[in-house]
């Protein structure tokens, strides 16, 4: 089968197009003949072995895919080497797509429609009537977590590039805010009626961070689930916090993996609002599988919105 290895870390240029053998299936596993696989920032890092986990090589590259297993289920799964025509699954991290979910839309609901829910819901504990700012806004996880904040009664303030104000707008955000701004923290506060917000999801980090719990209210919650920029914020002083009454979190997925109602019960959840029409994943461009180093150039670039895919038969 084709996929993508990585034998040097570095960025898109290590990412090779390659002829390896098909994968077996052992106990509790299943063979997935891979139709279409997600993209995901954290694939950037990976590749870099900047990854929370740490890597090893050679590299297959990736984290989840879309297909059909050889007794014909049509699954959307969690794999190891996701950049590629076949993979193999656990069982335990494998769920089947309804009908009315497409490829791309299921793709959108593992890493990033899961992140979404998880950051807004179990890390932000958003009540109804309460400001969110939504970092990223255009990207993957940010126009799913649009969506879900405003479906669960928020004041969005969502902030990106003003190439994409008029798509994280036409999602439901209340304002916008331009990224690039030399005055976030004052733009931020002005988004909110001139008041300071009490969430803000925050994957950018550096400045960005560091404005960002700035404007954050008292009871005011942050959480990081990224690093973008590759530049860290600035240490926090425990005192700060106190003083301000703010919770700084942190979110990683991986530690739902093996939490059936914390992952399986979400995914099933997402796709319900998505037959139902209440969730309408914006789907990104679909790049070959052997041009997958375009694709995380695009990303890098801040070229794509929503869900990037790969096509395993190109």
């Amino acid at each position: 089968m084709k996929a993508i290895q990585v034998s040097a870390f570095g960025g898109p240029e290590v990412m090779e197009y390659v002829e390896i053998p098909d994968p077996i299936a052992g106990p509790n596993e299943e063979l997935i003949n891979v139709t279409s696989i997600g993209v995901n920032y954290a694939d950037t890092h990976q590749i870099e072995n900047g990854y929370l986990a740490e890597q090893a090589l050679p590299l297959y590259p990736g984290l989840e895919v879309v297909g059909t297993t050889e007794s014909g289920r049509r699954v959307l799964a969690s794999v190891t080497g996701a950049y590629a025509q076949k993979a193999i699954a656990n069982q335990a991290y494998i769920i089947d797509v309804p009908t009315g979910v497409s490829d791309e839309a299921a793709l959108a609901m593992f890493v990033q429609g899961a992140t979404a829910w998880h950051i807004l819901k179990t890390m932000g504990h958003l009540k109804s009537g309460e400001s969110v700012v939504i970092h990223a806004a255009a990207g993957g996880v940010g126009c799913l977590a649009i969506q879900l904040a405003k479906m669960w009664g928020a004041h969005v303030i969502a902030v990106s590039s003003e190439s994409k104000k008029d798509l994280v707008l036409s999602l439901g955000a209340d304002a916008w805010v331009d990224a690039q701004s030399e005055n976030l923290k004052a733009d931020l506060r002005a988004a909110n009626n001139d008041s300071n917000v009490d969430i803000v999801l925050e994957m950018v980090g550096g400045k960005t961070f560091d404005d960002s719990l700035a404007v954050l209210a008292p009871f005011g919650r942050l959480v990081t689930f990224g690093t973008a920029s590759r530049k860290a914020a600035t240490p926090i002083a425990p005192g700060s916090l106190v003083g301000g009454t703010k919770t700084v979190s942190g979110f990683w997925l991986a530690h739902c993996f093996n939490n059936k109602e914390l992952l399986h019960d979400v995914i099933i959840e997402l796709f319900g609002l998505i037959q139902s029409g209440a969730l309408k994943p914006v789907i990104g461009p679909v790049f070959p599988l052997s041009k997958a180093a375009d694709a995380h150039r695009a990303i890098l670039a801040r070229q794509t919105t929503g869900k990037v895919t790969l096509n395993p038969a190109l």
